[in-house]
């Protein structure tokens, strides 16, 4: 420890110890991580998983053993899938959180001393030098060449200069000579004193933190869909069901049949299906987009991800790689040097004094580059530095070589220009290329070097020689355009929301390939109203100057014109419009703990052009998805008829429970797995996004779903009506009959495979999981048939072998006229 000035007492440890006990500690609630248990009890209040295990349950009651285990093995695969990916998200969470609070140095007695972070209090002084991370918003009472990085709160990567002042209002993170600095913030020059103004969640940060708190995330519209069609579908399967017992005893006085009938119709017409395959589709779902690096937090958000129609990106960290770096210099002449090769004479010599003028082991992300552009003689010796002062915004160091010895100078062009005493002349020919360079969005320095023989109180006494100008730019990653040019192919309007100035906002937007060249700011947004904003964003992708709560207001104004909004972010500053967006995603690496707690979906590797991956998987898990409720809507109808036809025709009953239970084990495996596992479509790129409101079953869906179902019926039909007729006994018809629907329904499975393209290319197209289930189907449909012991289990009886051949003939003939009126569909579908 060591003393300080009378002046600089700070608190008494008691009075210290008072506050933190009134205030609490310095530091911003958390959510607890989800233990396993919470996870399964989560995933079990989903009312559509509940209703899945409700249907295995009762029927287990009813004695129908296959259904019941059918049902609930898949529902316990589907809690299992989604348990393993919540927890395996939960663990990376943990994992990439800062175990302890931040250390810091404060003033307590008189006496320097170093605590937790979580125990600085209001009142407060803290000691702050390079490398220090700000624990608590403070205003400065002693400031000598500090600045900050306030990219945590203002997603901008360039440091700014903080100065001590007299206490006043509080400013806003991101100006420079502010005499505030805040909670998070990271010292990169520099040293000063500070006085603690708020910790814990009133900093800047808890105030985001608070904003987070008043959001409600909202429930994806495809489940609610699903909730209502399946209220539906069981309300009406349950009367239609009650209604056929009653009719069928009343009429034949065979209550037993009666029975067995309801149970038929209610099994056949019960959506069982429906909430699983949702279930099993975004537990599978997250876990393919997890092989693209990208964890989901929440499931529902991958259904979402098809219909995104704006992707709201910050600039700093997501288009750009958070880091400085020299793009090009200039020398007094005019010659310019974009970077991109190697370094030559006189470029070469300018870089080295840029360096020079640097510190030796920098934390300011500009003198970093330029350390990477050009590292130091290892044979020099730094003697004294000359730092930023209020008057004069450039520093110097000089070195010594043998007997030489060199200053070398950087900083603001005009304080530059001072240090070189330029004449007016000199100093407008400057200007005008630093004006130049700034139109391209560049952080200009200028650069200065002269011969030393004595050491000078001032930098002032230096007799400096203009060396040249030094553009520095936080550089676009370099798979950013494909990835825009990607999703404007899609239909996806991509946003640029940036703390930074418009000239460089235009900049990094033009090489980025974002659309349109108009630029709304902060001061132009603060002067709209809603209603104006909500109009603006309609033909605006690029906003500068944006503070932290203008972001979610720009993500609401999209969201009021009808758009699904995805957001990307990594800062503190991003958290509420990421949680207020239809799809957040956070950047895993760079990603500060509160804007991962607020995404749904998280980056691990902060690659860009995974989001367009992400995309693309959301839109064929959609499709896929789609293609599966088809697929259940249509071999509905046909199992439905053939339970109703023994009662609407007077025949006898083709379908009892245990048929229905077979029916399930090729209809739920091909639904949740076989179209789970479908490629995606030719050009899923090139559409345009859905509407948001889009319902899953769109009218020519519906229409094409009934048409198959009934075209497999009117076939079935036809073979159970006429069997008799030809001497088939009762049994023989149920076999024949219960053979053509099978193999319907595998007609079926091969015509939703293919939306865009003919049943032939869905044949030849892999799918492992379809062979697997096509073996199973085709060996158990052959032991029903030809097995005695399963014939008598499904009430059949052999097959003369010439009817043997009229099931694949007729499922052949529904192929064919489905292929055949298949393109018209599609065009009444807007599809083509």
């Amino acid at each position: 420890m060591t003393a300080e000035p009378a002046t600089l007492s700070g608190l008494t440890q008691a009075e210290a110890a008072r506050r933190l006990a009134a205030d609490g500690a310095n530091e911003l609630p958390q959510t607890h991580s989800r233990s396993a248990l919470r996870i399964v009890l989560e995933v079990l209040r989903e009312p559509m998983l509940a209703l899945l295990l409700a249907g295995g349950v009762v029927y287990l009651l009813l004695g129908d053993l296959e259904e019941a285990v059918i049902l609930l093995v898949f529902a316990c695969l589907s809690i299992g899938i989604t348990v393993v990916q919540e927890a395996r998200t939960e663990r990376v969470m943990e994992a990439l959180r800062d175990l302890t609070s931040p250390r810091a140095l404060v003033i307590r007695d008189g006496q320097r001393v170093r605590i937790a972070g979580r125990e600085v209090v209001v009142g407060d002084l803290i000691a702050l030098s390079e490398g220090d991370r700000v624990p608590a918003d403070a205003l400065l009472i002693t400031a000598n060449g500090l600045s900050a990085d306030e990219s945590l709160l203002t997603g901008e990567a360039v440091a700014v200069r903080k100065r001590a002042g007299a206490a006043g209002a509080v400013q806003r993170a991101g100006g420079e000579d502010l005499a505030q600095v805040f909670s998070g913030s990271l010292i990169v020059r520099g040293t000063g004193v500070a006085e603690v103004t708020a910790t814990g969640a009133r900093t800047e940060l808890g105030r985001i933190g608070a904003s987070l708190a008043e959001l409600e995330t909202e429930t994806p519209h495809l489940q609610r869909q699903i909730r209502r069609l399946v209220m539906v579908l069981a309300l009406t399967g349950g009367a239609v069901s009650l209604a056929v017992v009653g009719l069928y005893g009343l009429l034949r006085g065979d209550w037993l049949q009666a029975v067995l009938a309801g149970i038929a119709v209610g099994m056949s017409m019960l959506p069982e299906e429906f909430p699983m395959v949702l279930a099993v589709f975004m537990a599978m779902g997250a876990w393919r987009i997890s092989k693209a690096r990208v964890l989901t937090r929440r499931a529902s958000a991958i259904e979402t991800l098809g219909a995104a129609s704006v992707l709201c990106t910050d600039k700093t960290g997501t288009l750009t790689e958070n880091r400085m770096k020299v793009v090009q210099l200039r020398l007094p002449e005019g010659q310019a040097l974009t970077m991109g090769g190697a370094l030559v004479d006189p470029f070469l010599a300018l870089a080295e004094v840029g360096t020079m003028a640097s510190a030796p082991q920098p934390f300011d992300p500009m003198e970093k580059a330029f350390h990477a552009l050009h590292g130091l003689d290892k044979g020099q010796k730094l003697i004294r530095s000359y730092p930023l002062t209020d008057g004069l915004l450039a520093m110097t160091q000089v070195w010594q070589a043998g007997e030489v010895r060199v200053a070398a100078a950087k900083g603001a062009p005009e304080a530059i220009a001072e240090l070189c005493h330029m004449d007016a002349s000199a100093r407008a020919a400057m200007m005008a290329q630093v004006n130049q360079m700034a139109e391209q969005g560049l952080r200009v320095l200028g650069v200065a070097i002269a011969a030393v023989d004595e050491l000078p109180q001032a930098q002032t006494g230096f007799a400096f020689r203009f060396e040249g100008l030094v553009g520095l730019a936080d550089p676009l990653r370099q798979e950013v355009p494909a990835a825009v040019a990607e999703c404007r192919a899609a239909g996806i309007k991509v946003v640029m929301i940036t703390g930074d100035y418009p000239a460089t906002a235009r900049a990094i937007a033009a090489d980025a390939g974002l659309e349109g060249n108009r630029v709304i700011t902060g001061p132009d947004m603060a002067a709209m109203s809603d209603e104006d904003l909500a109009e603006a964003v309609k033909t605006t992708s690029i906003f500068a100057r944006i503070q932290p709560e203008q972001k979610l207001r720009i993500v609401l104004a999209f969201k009021a014109g009808g758009d699904v909004v995805a957001m990307t972010g990594d800062g503190v500053n991003d958290a509420p419009s990421l949680k207020a967006a239809h799809i957040g995603i956070a950047m895993g690496g760079r990603g500060t703990d509160v804007a991962r707690e607020a995404a749904s979906m998280m980056l691990l590797d902060d690659d860009f052009g995974s989001i367009v991956t992400t995309i693309r998987l959301g839109r064929r898990i959609y499709d896929n998805l789609r293609k599966a409720m088809s697929f259940i809507l249509a071999v509905h109808v046909p199992i439905a008829g053939m339970a109703l036809m023994p009662l609407l025709f007077g025949m006898p009953l083709l379908l009892g429970p245990i048929h229905i239970a077979f029916l399930e084990m090729v209809i739920d495996p091909v639904c949740s797995l076989v179209f789970e596992a479908e490629k995606a479509e030719r050009g899923l790129m090139r559409r345009k996004p859905r509407p948001a409101l889009e319902p899953l079953f769109s009218g020519p869906t519906v229409v094409w779903s009934l048409f198959q179902g009934a075209l497999v019926l009117l076939m079935v039909g036809a073979v159970a009506w006429f069997a008799p007729h030809y001497g088939l006994s009762e049994e023989q018809t149920r076999a024949l009959s219960f053979t053509a629907l099978v193999l319907g329904i595998v007609a079926l499975i091969f015509v939703d495979r293919a939306t865009s393209s003919s049943v032939v290319k869905a044949i030849l197209r892999p799918n492992r999981a379809l062979a697997v289930v096509m073996v199973i189907v085709l060996a158990t449909l052959s032991a029903a048939l030809f097995w005695p012991w399963a014939q008598g289990v499904f009430d059949f009886a052999a097959l003369p072998g010439a009817w043997l051949a009229l099931p694949p003939l007729a499922a052949f003939g529904v192929l064919v006229v489905l292929e055949v009126v298949k393109p018209v569909w599609r065009r009444a579908a807007g599809i083509d």
